[in-house]
């Protein structure tokens, strides 16, 4: 395996467990009296949403359009929707690229700088892809 000079590695820690959904707890008063109630509703996002990525904008898109196709094709199946992202990625922005596809899961990395996408889809699912060679 090659090994990029110092400057051009970037190691990333984080945690999805608090990441996956946005809480909004709302206070609404009864009607006739001084009590109040608290409700707590959950948000879950439907669309594509981009945690971290330090790629640049034009590769951001495709990347991110690709994992979306992907996911919705497989849908039971993260192991053929990384795949596929993947093997895509490789040829169009060269070999060395990794995807994780799943949810409810923690990651440290290293890798090539303005090569990281980290993004949430449905919900709960997470994707990471990274180029590290």
């Amino acid at each position: 395996m090659r090994h990029l000079p110092r400057n051009q590695k970037i190691v990333k820690k984080f945690q999805l467990n608090s990441l996956l959904c946005c809480y909004i707890t709302s206070i609404m008063a009864e009607e006739g009296g001084d009590k109040k109630e608290t409700q707590t509703s959950r948000v879950v996002h439907t669309y594509p949403l981009i945690r971290h990525s330090d790629m640049g904008d034009e590769m951001k898109t495709e990347t991110m359009e690709l994992c979306v196709t992907a996911c919705e094709k497989f849908a039971n199946n993260n192991e053929s929707a990384a795949k596929m992202v993947k093997e895509t990625m490789d040829k169009k922005f060269g070999a060395s690229w990794h995807v994780v596809v799943g949810e409810g899961m923690g990651f440290e990395i290293t890798h090539e700088v303005k090569n990281l996408l980290y993004m949430f889809f449905q919900g709960t699912m997470a994707i990471v892809v990274w180029k590290c060679s």
